[in-house]
């Protein structure tokens, strides 16, 4: 992108229209963690900054952090300084940045803070399928959901005006389809970035018990104005008259209905039913309530998990009939798409080339995800499987990255995969439990992302358990973005931690050195206290990344 200013129409994906948005909407940092399906954002951000930096020219910051929470925490910092920022993570990514997330409402937002949060049903490139508006409620924030690419540029700049109306942080909540699809968007003219203004009401943003109350207090308050917001907002509009049946739909959802709508509008006879698309929080309770009063049944379209239908039952009267996630209607689980929900609205299935007979879904082989070939994971993992062998009593807990595939078949060599940083935690609890060969397996990035207060836990108990980090020098399962340290500064970190010098050991993860390398690591696994093993080889991907940037430079 060449001139911000132009106004002009482009083809997005989802995740570059809220970076888009973001540049036009004056942000002057933006920080996150790669997660998949938000990973894009800050890619293109940091695209755009380095870009800048090349030719000279200022503009806004965008960075890697090690973290979801020091993510949110810088963007708190940049928000105290009164200018606009926006963080990007997956769902999984805002249960560790929930701290700051729950506390940062209480706070005296300045500079609008964003926090683009990607959903994603169906569990892709997840553990689960968490629904981000469930946070959004708990911390009563305010909450915009794009159903577009159009929406998604133009609520992020919305974004930052409303978080600075209410001084308050807003998210923005998009969905796996949405972040990976790409669509037209026009642009709008760009806005400069705020004038730097550090907030000079210091209580402010100090949450000792006497002024957390107080503002506590001011963010009840808040909710008035902010549910006015919602309920006035274009995004949360009614259609259509016919009550017989009411529908309410956010997200994707609208969309897939109105894909239907056609088909629904002849099957009932030419009426067209009453609806309510809601793509701004929280819910606009009164325009609820005009919906569904007279309804018959109320069916409810939302792309994630219930939440607009549990919410229901309790600004509706018990009495009504409310279809959707909860009775079976709609999938409890994955993803909606049009077919889910032409059924959900009582159409017949439309003529595909399943049903017709062309093609034989059933006969397709299955493809699940594997290591690429000659991986360094591979060779670490048949390093530990024969250090392993034979050993009473072993536990190999592991993380996530890709690494996560040494679970399948051909090393099937993992028994646990939960959450970042979890392998060490684990196998520190399997040996105090008692099993006397406990093994934890964490990628460099996962290590430093959240491990690192887990190893310190086992270093001060010195706990007989080994912690093996498979550093391949880069974070390769969401696209090889570099890791927040280089490989050579991990050992002086590791042995500041606690680690004895003579049980940590640098080993190079090549074929060629698998039975050396199996004989030092079952000596450590034996060990009697902690040990940690780094195996080293870099990722072929980021190679070949690094290979072509290198020849492009040279």
């Amino acid at each position: 992108m060449s001139d911000l200013n132009s106004t002009r129409q482009t083809l997005l994906l989802g995740d570059e229209a809220v970076a888009l948005g973001a540049l036009h909407g004056g942000v002057s940092a933006s920080y996150g963690y790669p997660g998949t399906p938000s990973t894009e954002i800050l890619e293109y951000l940091i695209e755009e900054y380095r870009k800048n930096r090349r030719n000279g020219v200022g503009g806004p910051a965008a960075r890697w952090c090690t973290n979801e929470k020091t993510a949110l925490e810088a963007g708190l910092g940049v928000s105290f300084a009164g200018r606009r920022s926006i963080i990007t993570m997956k769902h999984v990514g805002l249960n560790v940045a929930s701290d700051p997330f729950i506390n940062g409402a209480l706070l005296g937002i300045k500079g609008g803070l964003v926090i683009a949060v990607a959903d994603d049903p169906g569990m892709h490139s997840s553990q689960n399928e968490q629904d981000t508006r469930f946070y959004v409620s708990f911390a009563m924030t305010p909450c915009l959901e794009p159903r577009n690419q159009q929406e998604a540029y133009d609520m992020t700049r919305e974004a930052f005006e409303v978080s600075e109306k209410f001084r308050i942080p807003v998210v923005l909540r998009l969905t796996t389809r949405l972040s990976h699809a790409r669509g037209p968007v026009t642009l709008a003219q760009s806005r400069e970035q705020n004038p730097l203004s550090k907030t000079e009401d210091k209580t402010q943003w100090m949450l000792l018990p006497a002024y957390a109350r107080r503002n506590y207090r001011s963010l009840i308050e808040k909710q008035t104005d902010i549910m006015a917001w919602s309920t006035a907002h274009a995004a949360n509009k009614c259609e259509g008259e016919d009550k017989r049946l009411a529908v309410i739909t956010s997200g994707l959802g609208g969309n897939y209905y109105e894909e239907n709508l056609e088909d629904l509008v002849e099957f009932r006879g030419g009426r067209v039913p009453a609806r309510l698309h809601i793509g701004a929080y929280p819910l606009p309770v009164e325009s609820i309530r005009t919906l569904c009063q007279g309804a018959e049944r109320v069916l409810v379209i939302e792309e994630g998990q219930p939440f607009i239908e549990e919410k229901l039952r309790g600004i509706m009267p018990m009495t009504m009939a409310v279809s959707g996630r909860f009775d079976g209607t709609v999938p409890r689980t994955g993803e909606l798409d049009p077919d889910k929900v032409r059924q959900a609205l009582g159409l017949s299935p439309r003529p595909n080339v399943l049903s017709a007979g062309v093609f034989d879904v059933t006969r397709i082989p299955g493809r699940p995800p594997q290591l690429c070939a000659g991986c360094p994971h591979g060779d670490s993992y048949e390093t530990i499987k024969k250090a392993a062998a034979g050993l009473p009593s072993v536990a190999i807990t592991s993380d996530i990255g890709c690494y996560s595939l040494g679970a399948a078949p051909p090393y099937s060599a993992i028994e646990s995969i939960v959450c970042m940083g979890a392998s060490i935690g684990m196998a520190k609890g399997a040996a105090e439990a008692g099993i006397a060969h406990a093994i934890a397996v964490i990628g460099d990035s996962t290590f430093l992302h959240s491990g690192i207060t887990g190893l310190i836990d086992a270093a001060a108990a010195d706990v007989p358990m080994t912690v093996i980090i498979l550093d391949n020098s880069i974070v390769a399962m969401t696209g090889c973005q570099e890791t927040m340290i280089p490989s050579n500064r991990l050992p002086p970190l590791i042995r500041g931690l606690g680690v004895k010098p003579e049980h940590f050991l640098e080993l190079e993860a090549k074929k060629q050195f698998l039975e050396e390398n199996a004989r030092r690591l079952k000596a450590e696994i034996e060990y009697r206290g902690l040990s940690v093993v780094i195996l080293r080889r870099e990722c072929l991907e980021a190679f070949r990344k690094r290979k072509k940037q290198e020849k492009t430079a040279g």
